[in-house]
């Protein structure tokens, strides 16, 4: 690991100086100057007393960041063990652990419900991508067509049924998440 260059990165993402983050480390602009170019090591000390300006922990610091993904296949989707040929759940981000939300794709054959689900913590939101569905919520019914989208607090019981006689298809994010 280039400590140098982390520092440096941190520091700008801070919008300092190297005489501003000297100053409030109580050390020399030189020093800084030397650190960022990995020509001197500091003490723990005195690398703490800098990433306490710079607002991050030792821990933090040393913590490799593998990159994150972006870009999610249509291989790496996931069908969710209660799918059925008439209610087809996949869930289009794996590893609900490591995110706030779970975006799913929901296909319907005409008639075809996603089971009523309970009560529980969060928010949904979808939009209909195919077809026409009803939407209950809480003992109220909505149409909701192509192209148009639903969102609602998931603390009261709620079902989906396909309302169309062509195939129906919706994009839904849950949050958090709960299909896994």
């Amino acid at each position: 690991m280039k400590i140098g260059a982390k520092l440096k990165r941190l520091r700008q993402a801070n919008s300092l100086t190297q005489e501003e983050l000297a100053n409030r480390a109580f050390l020399t602009k030189g020093f800084i100057s030397q650190l960022e170019r990995d020509q001197t090591s500091p003490s723990i000390a005195t690398l703490k007393d800098i990433l306490d300006v710079l607002g991050v922990s030792l821990a933090d610091f040393f913590q490799d960041h593998s990159p994150t993904k972006v870009v999610y296949p249509v291989s790496a989707r996931i069908t969710t063990s209660n799918s059925t040929p008439a209610c087809r759940v996949e869930v289009l981000v794996p590893d609900a652990q490591n995110r706030m939300m779970d975006p799913v794709l929901v296909t319907l054959a005409s008639g075809a419900e996603v089971p009523p689900q309970e009560p529980h913590e969060g928010e949904e939101f979808g939009i209909v991508l195919k077809g026409v569905i009803q939407l209950r919520v809480d003992n109220r019914t909505f149409r909701v067509k192509q192209q148009e989208c639903f969102y609602f607090r998931s603390n009261t019981q709620h079902a989906v049924v396909n309302a169309g006689r062509q195939e129906a298809r919706i994009l839904w994010v849950v949050t958090p998440p709960i299909f896994g």
